[in-house]
């Protein structure tokens, strides 16, 4: 019987992002092995980078956006298999509000530029029933709680 190798940590930021009308912006992921989902500009930390420094510059390389998103306390964790390895995920979820609606994707890495290659600003009434997988699943709360004061 083979043994999994033991699970890799891979820490992410995920950023929630808002523009002047309240729309988020998603990015249609077209993985090789699966099919089509919508998800949240973002990605895994560097190696010594903390999650707010790591949703700063995901932010900047994936949308151009310079900004520091401010933190929602909102944590996910979560395993998969990822081409034969076992994975943790961990992700922290931040947001930022933006006059910006123009994206530059000029950033983006050799995977994203194949994986990503369209992007869009949903009005919060579009994610429900879209028909593809948005992630997170619970995207409309997320939303709530990066709008509402105090939170």
């Amino acid at each position: 019987m083979s043994e999994l190798p033991p699970r890799h940590i891979r820490r992410a930021a995920r950023v929630l992002l808002l523009d002047g009308q309240g729309r988020l912006l998603l990015f249609r992921y077209v993985p090789d092995n699966l099919p089509a989902f919508w998800i949240l500009p973002g990605g895994e930390c560097e190696p010594d980078e903390d999650f707010a420094s790591a949703a700063s510059r995901e932010l900047f390389e994936e949308t151009g956006i310079a900004a520091q998103p401010r933190c929602l306390a909102v944590t996910r964790e979560f395993d998969y298999v990822y081409e034969g390895m076992p994975v943790r995920g961990i992700e922290h979820f931040f947001s930022h509000r933006t006059r910006e609606t123009r994206i530059d994707t000029s950033g983006h890495t050799e995977l994203e530029q194949r994986a990503m290659q369209e992007y869009r600003w949903f009005a919060p009434a579009e994610l429900s029933g879209w028909h593809e997988p948005l992630y997170p699943a619970d995207i409309a709360e997320l939303i709530l709680q990066a709008i509402l004061p105090g939170s």
